[in-house]
């Protein structure tokens, strides 16, 4: 194991569960695929759309779990229930906590296996980069949420007690 891909994983475990948390608040099956004004996606979409970012990055190309993506479906999807976006959730939180923590250093740190929008990344980076990313569609799906259902509610976000190394809350 080592300690950067353990670190990532807990980043993007803490990030995918929070997510699961804010399509919780929806309250039902519709309102996640509301969108709001000025917002081209809804939460739903979000949520898809890191779940399989990261099945896809982590899992398919780092842990070469077969998963296909289908990055347009992610976003062109416009129904379903909250169970089924959370099971992709999910997935990606398998993926990401069973692949990260046994990449090797050298693995880290050298180039990602492909090419991401025609650029060669180190790994590492890359990965840090998916963290950042998942953090920010989070934040997206909260302020939807918020404008969707007038819930101002937190959904617990970001929890530091997350991040504590002996795994204590």
């Amino acid at each position: 194991m080592t300690e950067l891909g353990n670190n990532l994983a807990i980043l993007l475990v803490r990030e995918l569960e929070t997510f699961e948390r804010e399509v919780d608040l929806f309250g039902d099956d519709e309102r996640i695929w509301t969108t709001a004004p000025g917002c081209p996606n809804s939460a739903a979409n979000s949520a898809l759309h890191v779940a399989g970012n990261l099945r896809h990055f982590v899992g398919a190309v780092l842990g070469r779990t077969g998963y296909v993506r289908d990055r347009d479906r992610e976003f062109g999807r416009r129904s379903g229930s909250r169970s089924e976006v959370k099971a992709e959730l999910r997935a990606a939180i398998d993926d990401v906590a069973a692949i990260l923590p046994g990449l090797a250093d050298a693995v880290l740190a050298g180039d990602f296996p492909e090419p991401v929008s025609g650029h060669r990344l180190r790994t590492d980076r890359f990965l840090m980069h998916l963290c950042a990313h998942a953090a920010y569609h989070l934040g997206q799906a909260d302020y939807v949420r918020r404008a969707v259902t007038g819930d101002g509610r937190s959904s617990g976000p970001v929890p530091l007690s997350a991040l504590r190394a002996d795994g204590a809350p």
